[in-house]
Parts: C-alpha cells; structure tokens; sequence
C-alpha cells in the first residue's frame, strides 16, 4: 500500500490573554500559549487507483483528534477531545457529502492529472562511471568504484563482472542517495586483483533504459613495472655502450703499442 500525504494545512491559533487579575500598573502580561492545529487530506492507492481510500486528519497539538475516513463514510473521534467534533461534523449532510467524494474528487484527481504523470511515469537514464583507486600502493588489490548517478525512479540493478563472469565475492554496495532534483545516486565497489589482460565491466539495469548500459575497464602496467622496464632496458643500453667502449680503447691501445725485436738479435 501506497501513503501519499498531500496538501497539509497547519494553522496556528494565538490565544490572546487578557490582563491577569491582580496584574499591578506597568507590569506586562505573561506571554500568550501557542496551539497548533493541523488538517491533513491523506490518499492512499494500492494497484494505481484501483483501490483508494481517503482520509482527512485534524490534529490538536501533535495528537490526533478526529478524522474522516472513506471506509466509514463519517467522521470518527480518535481521542475523547475530538468527539464534540465528530458529532457535529456528522451532524451536517452537506459536510459528509462533500468527504465522501473526496476519494474521486481529490485523491483519484491528483493521481491522474499531477502526481502520477510525473512520481509513476517519469524516467530519468542513469549516467554510469568507474573509478579504480589503491587503498594500500603496495597491495596488489585494486578497488573499482561503479558509479550509477541522476536516475529515477529508485530502483536499479548493479552488476559487476570480470571477463563476462557475474563477481559475488568482494562486492559491496552503497546506499541510494536523493540528490534534490527528484533524482538519485548509487555506488558498488568491487575489490579485486586485477592481472593484464582482465576485462571488468559494470553493467546497469533500470527501468529508463530498453537495454542495460555497459562501461569497460581494463588494467594497465602499474608504474613501478613500467619503471623496472625502463630500468632493465636503459641498464641494456648503458651495458652495450660500456662493451663497446672498451673493446675501441683495447684495439686502439693494442695498435699503439711498438714492435719489440727478438731477444737473440739484441747485443
């Protein structure tokens, strides 16, 4: 069932105070007590407007005293304070017959003209996003942050999947936030240990959409393994230059060097 509260009216009665008996000249009364009297006009639907029922409250205070209820047909008092009221507001045909159609007049009205054009039939697409970040740099787990934002109506599906495969473990969801503009926002976090090659996609399902929408991420080389291969191809370079180097100044050296006669021709 369905409880859509609509057109509150609070009015609020100031009770004036006359000068308390005794009260010397210049001396200003006490302060005048507040009362609150509330009116609600209350619908509520089951099965669209199959089924409603119309009811409308009057409260003294924060109590309810008195209401009219559609599955009665008449007033009803809910404390002992709100039975005067009750029977003279069942006392007066025209009041009843003006309550009794409140269930097509207001509730039925409302519902078909303003309220559920636009809280039943409205649809706003979902924009979706995922954001990876490191808790710990030096864990090989990653956290993806799927984020579903600015749809409606509330309900929505959020599936995570690693190369085509629905992930249960390490899923966590967040709650479903109201933005203000009649819109809401979600996430679902999945820690994982991506490896490369890996292909995670956050698909999202929603009442807005004719076909679930897909985003894609794939790892790429962290930093310290693109830096490891930097590292081994520069020391590569640096190893073949010191080679190179060396053997020129062996050759060199070696061309330099004078030709000594034999021993025996000496002397």
């Amino acid at each position: 069932m369905v409880c859509v509260s609509l057109l509150p009216l609070l009015m609020v009665l100031l009770m004036g105070s006359s000068v308390v008996p005794g009260a010397g000249g210049g001396k200003k009364p006490p302060p005048a007590p507040h009362f609150l009297h509330q009116h609600k006009s209350e619908c509520r639907f089951s099965n669209g407007t199959q089924q409603v029922r119309f009811l409308d409250r009057h409260f003294y205070g924060r109590q309810e005293i008195v209401r009219f209820d559609s599955a009665r047909g008449d007033f009803e008092a809910v404390t002992p304070l709100g039975e005067p009221d009750a029977q003279y507001l069942n006392s007066q045909e025209e009041i009843l017959q003006y309550q009794r159609t409140g269930v097509d007049r207001f509730c039925r009205h409302n519902y078909d003209n303003i309220y559920g054009p636009f809280s039943h039939r409205r649809r706003v697409q979902p924009s979706v996003s995922i954001s990876p970040t490191k808790e710990d740099p030096l864990s090989p787990h990653t956290l993806l942050l799927c984020t579903a934002a600015s749809f409606y109506p509330l309900e929505i599906e959020i599936q995570w999947l690693k190369n085509g495969q629905e992930q249960k473990e390490g899923v966590f969801y967040g709650e479903e936030l109201r933005n203000g503009d009649w819109t809401y926002q979600t996430q679902v976090m999945l820690e994982t240990k991506p490896e490369h090659g890996d292909v995670y996609t956050c698909q999202v399902e929603h009442a807005s959409l004719e076909a679930p929408i897909t985003v894609q991420w794939e790892p790429r080389k962290s930093d310290s393994a693109r830096s490891k291969v930097w590292t081994g191809a520069v020391g590569a370079v640096l190893g073949v230059v010191f080679v190179a180097v060396g053997l020129s100044l062996y050759l060199k050296k070696k061309k330099a060097a004078p030709i000594q006669p034999p021993a025996a021709l000496i002397g």
